[in-house]
């Protein structure tokens, strides 16, 4: 099952389901296929708080498609990210590939940092290069979404506790962060990532929650990141930069959830953003970063994809660039909806 989170008349986020290329809503699953009344006024994460495993959700969705119910297509919708997050935890240096392109030795437990929901943006929704950094970069990563309250759970249970999956982009301002790469000559890093990493907007997610028993193993996805450059010789070219698999993880999915649920307990709605694989900008020669006008796009094989453009503190863009002509388009959508 693919659950998708877009804003209502009135811009209030609300939760459908993905069938055929449409989206079944809650409140015609309410209607039509049994539903419980109460789960159609929820977001996303109170659906995964209310509804264990989403099953009834999924016997619903089952139900209506069975009776030709074909929903609303997905084009007349605004999509927004799929989920606002309780807690986001974020795993660092958890593919042997990043870790190796650092030059860094493989870590023995995981290393974990927060963002917060502020971070959170959905596919076609600008990304701000704030006034504090000129070394905004990319990471496609695989975010696990938790369905079921975990705290102290062994890793043999640990993806009894795991809802579905979502595409996710941990972008990162190296600087900030403190990478040697991106600091210009006598200046250093803040010390630890929290501007670095939990800047506004710092966290497009989508397009859609996946469920677990649709997408299958987590260890065996394809991960790429594209970057689609505003200036320069590859200018408005779609450049692959990360290409990596979830089977190169260090720490699995199961074994994050073991170890974070240790010692913080997960809930349902909870996101766990697992690492990247390399092809990072900052580690490239020479490094590359991301400036208003560039397009960014991240995806996860069985997921989808989410774009992005890259805009300046004030939200404006360089005239005529891949990240304005993106934003144009999403305009005309929102005035004709």
């Amino acid at each position: 099952m693919r659950v998708v989170a877009y804003l209502d008349e009135l811009d209030l986020p609300v939760a459908g389901v993905l069938a055929d290329g449409r989206v079944i809503t809650l409140a015609a699953l309410v209607e039509r296929a049994g539903l419980r009344e109460e789960l159609a006024l929820l977001d996303v994460r109170g659906l995964l708080a209310e509804d264990e495993d989403l099953a009834e959700t999924r016997a619903a969705v089952a139900r209506a498609v069975r009776d030709g119910m074909r929903g609303v297509p997905l084009a007349t919708l605004r999509l927004v990210a799929p989920l606002e997050p309780g807690k986001i935890v974020c795993v660092g240096s958890n593919y042997r590939s990043h870790v190796t392109e650092q030059g860094q030795p493989i870590p023995d437990h995981p290393l974990l940092f927060a963002k917060f929901s502020n971070a959170v943006v959905g596919d076609g929704a600008p990304v701000i290069r704030p006034a504090t950094t000129q070394a905004l970069d990319l990471e496609v990563e695989l975010g696990v979404v938790i369905g079921k309250r975990a705290r102290r759970v062994p890793v043999e249970a640990a993806m009894d506790h795991v809802a579905g999956y979502v595409s996710a982009n941990d972008v990162s301002a190296r600087d900030l962060q403190g990478a040697k790469p991106a600091l210009a000559p006598g200046t250093r890093g803040d010390g630890q990532w929290l501007r670095a990493k939990g800047s506004d907007t710092f966290l497009p997610l989508g397009p859609c929650i996946v469920t677990a028993d649709e997408l299958g193993d987590p260890a065996a996805l394809r991960l790429r990141g594209w970057h689609t450059p505003a200036d320069g010789p590859d200018a408005g070219r779609e450049l692959l930069v990360q290409d990596g698999a979830t089977g190169d993880m260090i720490f699995s999915v199961a074994q994050l959830v073991a170890f974070i649920s240790a010692s913080i307990t997960l809930e349902p709605g909870d996101l766990v953003i697992t690492g990247t694989p390399s092809g990072v900008g900052v580690f490239r020669e020479p490094p590359v970063f991301l400036v208003p006008g560039d397009l960014v796009r991240v995806e996860v094989e069985g997921i989808g994809s989410v774009t992005n453009p890259i805009v300046d503190a004030d939200g404006a863009v360089p005239s005529g660039s891949p990240a304005a002509r993106l934003l144009a388009g999403r305009d005309d959508k929102a005035g004709a909806g």
